[in-house]
């Protein structure tokens, strides 16, 4: 062979390892969306995130509804999945709250997981039994002060977000204030609107027709604006305690390591259906609040938020067997 030939072969055998990789199409395969819980809101959005990003990335989402263990059953199984996109995980606050309660757990929420996007929030309002003498938050908390460890709070278990709502205020408040737990939000709010306990922070759409008849007093929502749903209630802020910011929040999540286009891709597509007045409506019709973000500002957030319950978690002392 001449020099000359060799030099070209030379050449184009550099230039062909040179040239990249074909992409791999994605989705290739039905994506499976395990969901951590299969009731309420989580299975409304399950639903329609099925629907709407299958039809979206061309292949069907299947919703997986998994129970068990306050959400980590699901987290645990989206943790070992492959990385490569076709899995997803829809969960709530659970996955960044539960590795400050538990002792054990099969998956770590930083190195496990890469956040997707933000797909809506729940707002939270802060509200009493009528028969506590207190019309708003500084004379609840002048009343509790008064009465070191003879009020009580509502939640719906140990760990629970209305829990940790509650240590929060306690914290921020100074104040001693008994936490009565419940198997569910919902039971717990039965038991405020029995008087069993004085307060209870939880989820707006719950409490509306309560406080609109007098049944509950609503003392503050836990957002930085007033709610059109609840327009006389003021905001924590309003009310002197700004910190005191609770949303219930439901997201998306893969397993790390998937590659940063496929997640920019899920999240894209996602906005364009949330914020279709179609979806907003139906979400809407169950106090949803559609509520996206990119890969990088859910990343952001989630670390935020786990910093925040883990400090709550870790200054109440509390614990989950």
């Amino acid at each position: 062979m001449s020099a000359v030939k060799a030099s070209l072969c030379l050449a184009m055998m550099v230039f062909t390892c040179a040239l990249p990789a074909p992409a791999q199409k994605y989705p290739e395969k039905n994506v499976r969306l395990i969901v951590a819980f299969p009731t309420g809101a989580s299975q409304i959005l399950g639903l329609l995130v099925g629907e709407k990003l299958g039809a979206a990335l061309g292949q069907p989402v299947v919703p997986d509804f998994r129970t068990g263990a306050g959400g980590n059953l699901a987290a645990e199984l989206a943790a070992k999945a492959p990385a490569d996109g076709h899995t997803l995980l829809l969960t709530s606050p659970s996955l960044v709250i539960s590795p400050s309660l538990y002792k054990k757990l099969g998956y770590d929420t930083m190195r496990d997981f890469a956040p997707v996007t933000m797909l809506s929030t729940v707002p939270n309002v802060f509200v009493i039994h009528p028969s506590v003498p207190a019309k708003n938050i500084s004379e609840l908390i002048k009343l509790a002060k008064a009465h070191p460890g003879k009020m009580s709070f509502g939640s719906g278990g140990v760990g629970s977000s209305n829990h940790l709502a509650g240590e929060l205020f306690k914290s921020l408040a100074k104040v001693d204030i008994l936490h009565v737990p419940y198997k569910g939000a919902s039971i717990a709010l039965t038991h405020i609107l029995g008087g069993e306990a004085e307060m209870v922070m939880v989820t707006v759409p719950a409490t509306i027709p309560f406080i609109n008849s007098g049944r509950l007093r609503g003392l503050a929502v836990l957002v930085p604006e007033r709610l059109p749903t609840l327009p006389n209630v003021p905001t924590t802020a309003e009310a002197g305690m700004p910190e005191l910011v609770i949303n219930t929040w439901y997201g998306l999540f893969a397993p790390s390591g998937v590659r940063p286009e496929i997640l920019q891709r899920i999240s894209a597509e996602t906005a364009k259906f949330m914020h279709t007045p179609e979806v907003g409506k139906q979400l809407a019709a169950s106090g949803l609040v559609p509520s996206t973000s990119t890969p990088a500002e859910f990343s952001s957030f989630v670390r935020a938020d786990m910093e925040k319950w883990s400090k709550v978690i870790r200054e109440a002392n509390i614990t989950v067997q």
